[in-house]
């Protein structure tokens, strides 16, 4: 059942950016520094109406298709169908009407001087990225709700569309990102609109979202403030359930990239502020032991991932082929060393591996080959009057 609380919460934030469309409210959020040179594209009227707390454009690459979660007018968009160029596509999801407007009102200029088209904007709500409301809005004009039974249909109807007519597909997305938005969605659907992040990417894909936490819980009272809660301020996650969001979700490798130092706004002695975690996609699946091992390079004497692994330094740590090639690749690359056994076990010859042990260590005859007699000569150290290892 839908509460009252719930739909008050959805009520205030349409209203107050059906607004912000309109008439710009300074100091609705925190926004950051983008690069100029992609700024100089967008349209003045979108960046008048820019309400966000961070950059995820430095996060993409060409070729990429991106997700942009509450893109209100376009901003971010804008600048990402920049960055993705001719062979990206970049897709822009909100809820309200008037912002919407806004974003398409520009377009077709922007596509002409960019000489190329890759940028479309949806209406949907970001915890519900299945659901085209633009196509629900249509069924509804055409079938208004007066009876139970009329809303018994529309519920149907919707359920039908989400199963057959999906408007963001099950791993579609490169990467998806998100400027100041997750805190405006209700408490009660948080959980879903994570599972929705994490539903939407590819596997090796990641989400980059910038957002307003806090470094105590929000107490109900001002909750329950909509000023506060459309403002971007009581509607915040604190910090530390924010990252374990996305780890209930499933996603890996969950690092922040930027931490505002100082709070951007503070009430009633809690600190509100912009972070920028990046999560990524992809530790699904079956584990098998192919011999490798990574050796863990430090700082640290001992560490944990995501999938409970201990890793101690400069121990070869024998992983499954998952995690290994998980490790070989950002953000975890620059931290190990990846030993390769001497002769490659097919994958479809590798038995299965037990990732649930907490650290299993790798003899290096399973990898050299436990027969292996080789010997090398002495390299020549000196040359030349210069003696090098």
């Amino acid at each position: 059942m839908v509460t009252t609380h719930a739909l008050s919460v959805e009520d205030a934030v349409r209203s107050r950016y059906t607004h912000a469309a309109t008439s710009a409210e300074v100091g609705l959020c925190c926004p950051a520094s983008s690069n100029p040179g992609l700024l100089a594209a967008v349209p003045h009227e979108i960046l008048e109406r820019d309400y966000g707390c961070g950059d995820p454009t430095r996060h993409v690459s060409e070729g990429a298709t991106v997700l942009d979660l509450g893109s209100g007018a376009g901003k971010a968009c804008y600048m990402l169908s920049q960055v993705v160029g001719r062979n990206g596509r970049v897709i822009g999801v909100d809820m309200n009407d008037e912002m919407l407007a806004l974003a398409r009102r520009h377009l077709a200029s922007f596509n002409r001087k960019l000489g190329f088209s890759n940028l479309e904007f949806h209406k949907a709500r970001i915890q519900d990225l299945r659901l085209d409301l633009s196509a629900m809005d249509t069924y509804l004009r055409d079938h208004p709700v007066r009876s139970s039974d009329d809303l018994a249909r529309a519920e149907a109807h919707a359920a039908a569309l989400r199963a057959e007519q999906p408007l963001i597909a099950n791993e579609s997305v490169d990467v998806v990102v998100s400027d100041c938005v997750l805190n405006l969605v209700r408490g009660e659907d948080k959980g879903r609109l994570f599972g929705e992040l994490h539903r939407v990417l590819r596997r090796g894909g990641r989400a980059v979202i910038s957002d307003i936490v806090s470094d105590e819980d929000v107490p109900a009272h001002l909750q329950a403030d909509p000023d506060l809660w459309t403002g971007c301020v009581s509607g915040a996650m604190r910090e530390d359930r924010f990252l374990e969001a996305f780890e209930r979700a499933g996603f890996y490798g969950i690092s922040i990239v930027d931490r505002q130092a100082k709070p951007w706004r503070t009430v009633e002695g809690i600190e509100f502020r912009s972070l920028t975690v990046i999560a990524h996609r992809g530790k699904e699946g079956p584990c098998w032991d192919r011999k490798q091992a990574v050796i863990y390079r430090g700082p640290f004497k001992e560490v944990r991932d995501d999938d409970g692994h201990v890793l101690r330094r400069g121990a070869r740590v024998a992983v499954c082929d998952k995690t290994f090639r998980i490790y070989a690749r950002a953000p975890y690359r620059e931290h190990f060393d990846f030993v390769e056994p001497r002769v490659e076990v097919p994958l479809e010859q590798a038995p299965p591996f037990p990732c649930g042990a907490t650290m299993l260590l790798r003899d290096p005859r399973d990898t050299k080959g436990a027969d292996v007699q080789d010997s090398t000569a002495a390299p020549a150290l000196c040359s030349g009057g210069s003696c090098k290892c």
